[in-house]
């Protein structure tokens, strides 16, 4: 029996670990390849329209292989309250993050995106009310102390990709809190979720991408010959995808509190890995400053946990990780 139950733990760490470490290759090399494509090709908005038609195109021969129960039909009020501003917010968090990385160095655009709990506390108090206890407030101390430090020591500041990327991270804070009142509400399958949003938000922005980047884009006729660019575009929407798959896939088989860790993590293998592969300059300062934001947010994460684990009462009627996955903002592709 105990020889049994080993195993069976053993094989469990074995697929949390292989399922980690694709995940931080997978996020890693999106992003190095997502600057690389707008250091090449600055079209953000074009960027976005690939990784939303590449959403469209695998998740439902992949989702329907793998069983995913379908999602159920929605009445079109409730597209017009809810889908429809989430695909919204999407697109916009979508553009806004490509516009950051296009700016201003990989590493730097994921230290601000550690400000997303920030970000996350201070939109539940405004639009769902929710008050947070005096241990939520100090742990965000160190999130703003280590963006503050990283910004003021960038080497490659630029404030456009500052901005841009806050208003990203902002979006997506909006848009956790809302997409947390859909999955609370209906029955729908997460993945599912992400389809529908995806494939929505692909078809309602077709129009303003063909107004504000076609023309642009059809000008670049010897980069498109080439071919690498498209190649290029291609990868950076399958891996996007990918990336997005493998969260879910690693929040299905972990605690709320090991995801946590694992995301925390996975900024840093991010920051590590652009660093290395991109050649980023960085100071000792900028690097503290770096790690400063993502302790902050591994110590967000342990706070929310043992706030669930001593009053549990308060998340009542919500399931334990989609409460844990929407107060932390980490959407993987975030």
């Amino acid at each position: 029996m105990a020889d049994s139950l080993s195993t069976l733990l053993g094989k469990e760490v074995i697929t949390i670990v292989s399922l980690c470490f694709l995940w931080y290759v997978v996020s890693s090399t999106n992003n190095v390849i997502g600057k690389k494509v707008l250091n090449q090709f600055p079209f953000p908005m074009t960027v976005t329209m690939v990784q939303l038609l590449s959403i469209t195109v695998y998740s439902g021969p992949a989702f329907n292989l793998w069983r995913i129960r379908r999602a159920p039909s929605f009445p079109w009020r409730f597209y017009a309250t809810f889908l429809v501003p989430l695909a919204l917010g999407k697109f916009i968090a979508s553009v806004f993050t490509h516009v950051s990385i296009w700016k201003v160095p990989v590493s730097y655009a994921h230290t601000v995106k550690a400000t997303m709990p920030l970000f996350t506390v201070v939109l539940s108090r405004l639009i769902l009310g929710e008050k947070q206890t005096l241990p939520v407030y100090l742990s965000l101390v160190p999130i703003i102390l280590g963006v503050a430090i990283a910004t003021m020591t960038e080497l490659s500041f630029d404030l456009t990709g500052l901005l841009s990327a806050l208003a990203a991270t902002m979006q997506h804070s909006l848009q956790n809190i809302f997409s947390k009142k859909v999955l609370g509400d209906t029955s729908i399958h997460h993945l599912r979720l992400l389809q529908i949003l995806g494939r929505l938000s692909f078809i309602l922005f077709i129009p303003f991408w063909v107004f504000f980047d076609l023309g642009h884009v059809m000008k670049e006729t010897e980069l498109l010959k080439e071919g690498s660019i498209v190649l290029l575009l291609l990868t950076d929407g399958l891996l996007s995808w990918l990336q997005n798959i493998l969260a879910f896939s690693v929040m299905s088989v972990t605690s709320s509190l090991t995801y946590g860790v694992a995301s925390a993590t996975k900024r840093l293998f991010v920051i590590g890995i652009s660093l290395l592969v991109l050649g980023n300059p960085a100071t000792k300062m900028n690097l503290f400053g770096m790690g400063m934001s993502v302790f902050g947010v591994l110590a967000y994460n342990k706070v929310r946990i043992c706030l669930f684990s001593e009053s549990p009462y308060l998340f009542a009627g919500h399931d334990n990780l989609l409460i844990y996955f929407f107060h932390t903002g980490e959407t993987g592709p975030a």
